[in-house]
């Protein structure tokens, strides 16, 4: 069995491999050749972890299981991460466990990439200003994923901490070369745009309705947990919802607290992602339209990401293998 450290995974996975990557697992999954995805959750002191598991049924069979453990304080109480985990990968034909690796990396990875996957789909094809919301691991991925896929011109970014906001601005205006802005007004700065991306740890609702302009498309990516939150349930009761996950957005994502609030049912939703990128069911209707897409995270893209990283670790032969059965 493989043993694969972040830096691994740094070295193994392009963003831009990884969302090619995810977009193939939601078109097997519209041929019926994926297993799950599902989900355990526990909560815990401060946090708590959960369990997701998934599989691809391709020309190798792949089972991936993620155990990530989420404490949103970790870097202001100890300076950990705020999330830690690893993912298990399996050969689906027989059970025969083949790698174990961190789950950092390729959490921050993946997530960007669905969301780039769903911006490809439902952004307008004209969207060149986006604000990222969050300045932390998966603001920056966002911001690289969004690059990667839109003909981006400005970008905002917004964070209640200034100086993580600022420093973020600076590394990818650098790297883009082009203007990297923060956002002292997040209103503002959403109703300039065309795409956004929320990605915090909230616990209340950062945007309403009227924060909203026409024609946008959202990504709201913190929610996670049934006590996260960034969107008022208003905005999905008013708006075209996509999700990543029906059953799993309705118990966690930002369809929950919707659904919670009587304004919605599942029945409400317009498709999962998947179908969209399969054909089997619409996207954006109009212009005009506003499309949000619940991210809840499923394992199905930890999969897709860990089963890529585990095929060229064995043909660069550079991972660390040891045998569990001696």
């Amino acid at each position: 069995m493989l043993v694969l450290s972040r830096r691994d995974i740094q070295n193994l996975l392009s963003l831009g491999d990884c969302i090619e990557a995810v977009a193939d697992a939601f078109r097997l999954h519209a041929e019926g050749r994926t297993l799950g995805p599902g989900v355990l959750s526990l909560h815990a002191a401060g946090g708590g972890f959960h369990i997701k598991a998934a599989g691809m049924l391709d020309a190798r069979s792949y089972f991936a299981a993620k155990v990530n453990g989420n404490f949103s304080q970790n870097p202001q109480r100890n300076g950990l991460p705020a999330i830690q985990g690893v993912i298990v990968l399996a050969d689906a034909e027989n059970g025969t466990p083949l790698a174990i690796m961190d789950s950092m990396e390729i959490t921050a990875l993946r997530t960007a990439a669905t969301t780039a996957v769903a911006a490809r789909c439902l952004a307008r094809p004209d969207a060149r200003v986006a604000t990222v919301v969050g300045c932390g691991v998966q603001g920056r991925a966002h911001v690289r994923a969004l690059a990667h896929v839109l003909s981006l011109e400005r970008v905002w970014l917004y964070d209640t901490a200034v100086e993580r906001a600022e420093a973020l601005a600076a590394q990818l205006s650098a790297e883009f070369g082009l203007p990297v802005d923060v956002a002292t007004d997040l209103r503002a700065a959403v109703k300039s745009s065309a795409v956004c991306a929320t990605c915090t740890p909230a616990r209340g609702a950062l945007l309403g309705p009227a924060d909203l302009p026409a024609g946008l498309f959202l990504a709201a990516v913190g929610a996670d947990r049934e006590d996260k939150q960034e969107l008022e349930p208003e905005v999905l009761a008013s708006s075209a919802v996509i999700v990543d996950h029906v059953e799993q957005c309705a118990t966690i994502g930002e369809l929950h607290h919707a659904i919670a609030r009587g304004l919605m049912t599942r029945a409400d939703v317009r498709a999962e992602l998947w179908e969209v990128v399969a054909g089997r069911r619409p996207g954006r209707l109009s212009t005009d339209e506003i499309v949000i897409f619940d991210s809840s995270g499923t394992a199905l893209q930890d999969a897709a990401a860990a089963a890529l990283i585990y095929e060229r670790a064995v043909k660069s032969g550079t991972a660390l293998s040891v045998d569990l059965s001696a």
